[in-house]
């Protein structure tokens, strides 16, 4: 392969980000705890393991819906797509990808701009705390957070 394409390096392929690969696995983590969510949600589990708050209050609350489908299912679809793109922007083509760079950073940024308006009604209108929710709102975040360093890298 040609030393001056994209990902590559004196002919090696240039080493994938350590933020992208961390990305990726908080995604899957992500993806794993708003599945749990979404399993309760949808009857297929019978209780919450919730050591913390009122994660079952906060599920059957009129905000864990939106637009007739669960908020947790939206956030399986946002993590499976995060972690897919960062999967992707691992390939050794795909490094230094532009495209990956922006979708990882806005597909982030609006989980961020939600779960904080979602960590909003937990406070001031629920009044109630979901432990998983704000595990989420903790990935989330450091994902954009992560995904900042990849916007500059990007060509």
């Amino acid at each position: 392969m040609a030393s001056d394409a994209p990902g590559f390096v004196h002919d090696r392929p240039a080493a994938p980000p350590l933020a992208r690969m961390a990305v990726a696995l908080l995604a899957l983590i992500g993806l794993l705890v708003s599945t749990y969510l979404s399993l309760y949600k949808l009857g297929v589990i019978g209780g919450l393991t919730c050591t913390v708050g009122s994660c079952e209050q906060v599920q059957a609350s009129p905000w864990a819906v939106l637009m007739g489908i669960p908020v947790s299912l939206w956030g399986v679809g946002a993590y499976v797509a995060i972690l897919a793109i960062a999967i992707v922007g691992l390939q050794p083509g795909q490094v230094h990808a532009r495209w990956v760079a922006l979708a990882l950073f806005c597909l982030s940024a609006v989980g961020v701009a939600f779960s904080g308006y979602l960590t909003y009604i937990e406070a001031y209108v629920i009044e109630m705390w979901c432990q998983w929710c704000v595990t989420s709102a903790v990935i989330i975040t450091l994902i954009f957070l992560l995904s900042i360093p990849g916007l500059r890298q990007a060509r």
